[in-house]
């Protein structure tokens, strides 16, 4: 755990944002290079890539706030207010509020500038894969999105300054994060192929929605969440992301089953 990475004179560099800027870098790098590919204009999608990363942030972050209120009960500036602590930046974000948030204000921007929605989000959907590879190292580095206790052989303990060793102590716990981060390479691989391949516009973002939501359904049963993020449902204790973990699921399914209806006989021809 390295929350700190090293400082250049007063400013502080941290692992989370090291590893956020190398994930917008590649990102941004990978849509150009299959932007090029299709013959696709790239400035629109640079500054798609600029609503994504501060969009998705500020949707991150508000979902945090929401699911956490009484954590920020009278100091509300705190919500927004990147310098507390004697450090820069701010901690504990919700990946789900940013993709959701993301996603609308991509949306409303590819209408607005009459892009090819389903088109535009294809190319857009790997490097979802590439933002999980990096940014789930930082938050290991970080300490947070941390596991539950755990006695596989691989699971790692937390240093005594941590949130994860004030709750669990010296416990081995799941290293949820580098799970999360090699879901993120198979992930990237698997949308790559499909986007060389595709079949009908709009087929890997689908794709993208129902692996998703696969994974982030069956790695809340080894994350820990607080009780604020768990949702009673008839003696049941699922936690909200799951819940969106369906619907995301079934939104896909949907998409892809209807777009795969539309697609012409001739669209669906393997490749000569």
């Amino acid at each position: 755990m390295y929350p700190e990475l090293f400082k250049i004179g007063p400013i502080s560099i941290r692992g989370y944002g090291l590893m956020l800027t190398i994930s917008f870098l590649l990102g941004v790098y990978y849509v150009y290079s299959a932007a090029r590919k299709n013959k696709v204009p790239f400035e629109p999608l640079m500054t798609i890539a600029y609503i994504i990363i501060f969009s998705g942030v500020i949707g991150a972050r508000l979902f945090y706030v929401l699911f956490h209120l009484e954590e920020f009960q009278g100091r509300w500036l705190d919500t927004i207010n990147p310098f507390q602590s004697g450090q820069v930046g701010i901690a504990g974000l919700n990946l789900y509020g940013g993709i959701v948030l993301a996603v609308i204000c991509t949306y409303l921007y590819i209408r607005a500038k009459r892009l090819p929605l389903l088109q535009t989000l294809d190319l857009f959907a790997p490097t979802v894969g590439i933002g999980l590879i990096f940014t789930r190292v930082g938050c290991f580095l970080n300490g947070c999105c941390f596991g539950v206790p755990t006695e596989l052989p691989w699971g790692v303990v937390f240093p005594p300054e941590s949130i994860p060793y004030y709750i669990f102590g010296d416990a081995h716990l799941h290293p949820t994060q580098l799970y999360s981060s090699l879901y993120g390479l198979l992930l990237f691989l698997v949308l790559h192929w499909r986007l060389q391949h595709k079949l009908f516009d709009g087929q890997v973002l689908a794709l993208f929605f129902m692996i998703e939501a696969v994974f982030r359904f069956f790695i809340e049963y080894v994350r820990y969440y607080e009780s604020e993020m768990h949702f009673t449902f008839d003696g049941i204790l699922p936690t909200y992301n799951q819940l969106i973990a369906l619907a995301l699921f079934l939104t896909g399914l949907i998409l892809y089953i209807k777009l795969n209806r539309r697609t012409p006989a001739k669209a669906m021809a393997p490749d000569k």
